[in-house]
């Protein structure tokens, strides 16, 4: 009877033993899954802390729903100790894969041809806009054998610049580079001024055959031929050698920004480099691209109401009815400077980046900048380096400005756009062609998509998200991510 009663003491006593171990290895998993949530834990293996934005971005509420409580985070993903992708890759520029400028002309070759007459050209669009549409007319010059009398720039556009292409070009090196290919003066002689001028408007995307035949055989009825608009006149494939090589020299080699221009231009990348590696970001978050494109996410219904009215009036733009969603999903909208710093920061930038945006003048101010000026502080402008008297003399001149903005750019560490328009080609090109400088064009048709998917709490910004976004960009042209 009592060896009974010790077995069944011994057996209390184990169990409460068994018992108390249990309690004891759940009480120890509990703490060390909490631990993580605080600021001064560590991740394994990590020699630095997780570092965590400010209160601002990275806010913890405490929240009672009935008679539970819950712990909810709004995350903001943090700038992990070490990035995604080493900081080497991040500036790394991409392979050239045995590409190289082909500029130089053919041994076939040869000076201009006896001049037919005179080609006036009126530029149309922004500055980008307008130094293509020169390239074009030079090419379109040498093929009618005119004389080029130096093109007019657009004063009607939106902006409404009144810059001469002096005030903005290196009107003697634009003439002096290409004397070999195209006779080229800065006015049309005083006895033709008043001469009847044959107008057209040039087809957009026209071929060789087309100017020989249907341009050129206007010289029979005038000595002056007046080209009404300059952009997309010339088409892009199929044509000669020699002529694709003279709009790469009239782009790359004649066409320089005036010596104010370059001279303040060059000033502007010293102040950003003395930062250390930069990004450009041309950030085409402004009115007159949102009010064109009929992009109005993030925006109130009042910013959303003003930019249709400004499409609407705008009698050029022929487009007025947009879907605004439609028209995100499909990619044709510019990233909004908080989707820009998602982006960011998911390929793995770091924080203190300096970030110059090239741009004019942003829609809704700080307002929308707050997201992105909140993870990356070190955001710069023209503005921001230079002083007002240094920048007094190009404020007024919208081309000019711009001009200072894609000096900075092609000169970058790495060149990302918001949006693939004209000044992004242009810059693209231009790196490219001075030796494959790191660019990176966002895929915004997947990147929004995946941005739907955080703001509708789908996914969560970090690691994996990081991950994704990169390998979304590993292959995007000129990037080596």
């Amino acid at each position: 009877m009592l060896k009974r009663r010790q077995r069944a003491l011994l057996l209390v006593v184990l169990r409460k033993l068994l018992t108390c171990a249990i309690c004891a290895i759940a009480l120890v998993a509990l703490f060390s899954v909490h631990g993580h949530v605080f600021p001064s834990s560590k991740l394994p293996g990590a020699s630095e802390p997780l570092k965590f934005p400010s209160v601002r971005q990275h806010e913890i509420k405490y929240q009672r729903v009935g008679a539970e409580q819950s712990w909810k985070q709004e995350l903001v993903p943090p700038h992990f100790s070490k990035p995604p992708v080493s900081p080497h890759k991040l500036w790394k520029p991409p392979p050239n894969r045995d590409f190289f400028p082909c500029i130089d002309p053919s041994p076939n070759h040869t000076a201009p041809a006896e001049s037919q007459g005179y080609l006036l050209v009126h530029t149309n669009g922004g500055l980008n806009q307008m130094r293509a549409g020169i390239c074009d007319m030079v090419a379109v010059a040498r093929i009618i054998n005119a004389t080029l009398v130096i093109p007019e720039l657009d004063k009607r556009s939106f902006w409404q610049d009144s810059s001469n292409f002096s005030d903005v070009f290196d009107e003697d090196h634009f003439i002096n580079t290409l004397a070999n290919d195209v006779k080229i003066i800065k006015k049309l002689p005083e006895e033709l001024a008043t001469a009847t001028k044959g107008t057209r408007q040039f087809k957009s995307w026209s071929g060789l055959e087309y100017y020989l035949n249907e341009i050129a055989g206007m010289w029979e009825d005038y000595e002056v031929i007046r080209a009404a608009k300059s952009d997309s006149r010339l088409a892009n494939n199929h044509l000669p050698p020699d002529i694709q090589k003279l709009r790469c020299r009239a782009c790359y080699q004649a066409l320089h920004f005036a010596p104010h221009i370059e001279a303040m231009g060059k000033l502007l990348v010293e102040r950003m480099r003395s930062h250390g590696p930069y990004i450009a970001l041309h950030l085409r978050y402004e009115k007159d691209m949102l009010a064109f494109s009929g992009c109005t996410h993030g925006l109130s219904p009042a910013e959303a109401d003003e930019l249709r009215i400004i499409r609407e009036n705008t009698e050029y733009w022929k487009v007025k009815e947009i879907n605004s969603t439609e028209q995100r999903h499909k990619g044709y909208c510019p990233l909004t400077p908080k989707e820009v710093g998602i982006l960011l920061t998911a390929l793995g930038y770091p924080s203190n980046t300096p970030i110059y945006i090239a741009a004019g003048e942003i829609y809704g101010g700080d307002s929308h900048m707050a997201d992105l000026q909140s993870r990356f502080p070190m955001l710069m402008s023209k503005e921001k380096l230079a002083s007002v008297e240094e920048l007094e003399p190009f404020l007024s001149h919208a081309s000019q400005m711009a001009a200072l903005d894609y000096i900075v750019s092609v000169e970058s560490d790495v060149f990302i756009p918001s949006y693939s328009g004209n000044m992004a080609r242009a810059v693209e090109g231009h790196r490219r062609f001075l030796g494959h400088r790191k660019t990176i064009s966002p895929d915004r048709k997947a990147f929004v998509r995946l941005v739907d998917k955080i703001e509708q709490g789908i996914l969560r910004e970090g690691r994996k998200f990081s991950n994704r976004i990169i390998e979304l960009h590993r292959r995007r042209l000129a990037s080596d991510i």
